[in-house]
């Protein structure tokens, strides 16, 4: 029961996040926004609205589907393998990077001079949400969770280019409609996520048996019977103190 519910949730966020992106989207083509209605306008009052509603919104159509796969892969496996904080990590983070990027002023490379930039967009957000699965799985040193890292760098790897300026790698004559600030933005975020919340949540379960100072009455009892019942099974090992078997057991297993 417990892994349907987290099933089901890890299967309903992704699906409201695509549907409110999809249906701002088709207010978008029907005329419902206009200009810069909704995007953020770096270090710009009428901006910060922004800070909430530009994930939902996009320039294009191939804008919003490039975004909405990730989108629903990344958020899939937030929302499974970290369930206990993925709302805290989601809404933090989308409201943290979008703030991040209005402090950012939009600056022409080649030039240096200011300029006027609407942004709008869910790559911000992934951002957040490939890096923040990414460091969380080193952090934490967990088999599955690492796992789940190397997924990321694996289909995700090439986003780390996305936190440069296009410019500083061809010569363009018009500047780069790509947002690299809600790249950066979304990484540092990520990354600072995966830091904060490093302890809480999901981590490796660890058994009793792994604690200093384990002993269970038990287990000896059904050891000392199981060595009277089959001595042959001891005849080769050497004559060791009793509280030195275990060690010499543990020695057998790893050769």
């Amino acid at each position: 029961m417990k892994f349907s519910r987290r099933l089901g949730r890890a299967i309903l966020y992704p699906f409201v996040l695509l549907s409110l992106m999809w249906g701002s989207f088709l207010l978008q083509a029907h005329g419902w926004f206009s200009g810069c209605f909704g995007a953020i306008i770096p270090l710009s009052p009428e901006g910060l609205k922004g800070v909430l509603l530009s994930p939902l919104l996009h320039g294009s159509l191939d804008h919003i589907i490039s975004n909405s796969i990730p989108i629903a892969l990344l958020s899939f496996l937030l929302f499974y393998f970290y369930s206990r904080i993925a709302r805290q990590v989601l809404s933090t983070g989308w409201l943290a990077a979008g703030l991040l990027v209005w402090l950012l002023p939009s600056v022409d490379i080649y030039s240096g001079d200011l300029r006027y930039t609407c942004i709008v967009g869910a790559s911000g957000v992934v951002y957040v949400l490939a890096f923040f699965l990414f460091f969380s799985g080193i952090f934490r040193r967990e088999r599955g969770l690492l796992a789940i890292s190397l997924m990321v760098a694996l289909y995700y790897g090439s986003l780390i280019w996305g936190i440069f300026p296009e410019e500083y790698f061809i010569k363009m004559e018009q500047p780069s409609r790509i947002s690299w600030q809600s790249h950066l933005a979304g990484a540092l975020v990520g990354i600072v996520l995966a830091y904060i919340y490093r302890n809480t949540g999901s981590r490796r379960r660890r058994y009793i048996w792994e604690y200093p100072g384990y002993y269970s009455e038990r287990d000896d009892r059904l050891w000392q019977d199981y060595k009277a019942r089959h001595p042959e099974d001891f005849e080769s090992l050497p004559q060791k103190p009793e509280e030195d078997i275990w060690k010499y057991l543990d020695e057998l297993r790893r050769r």
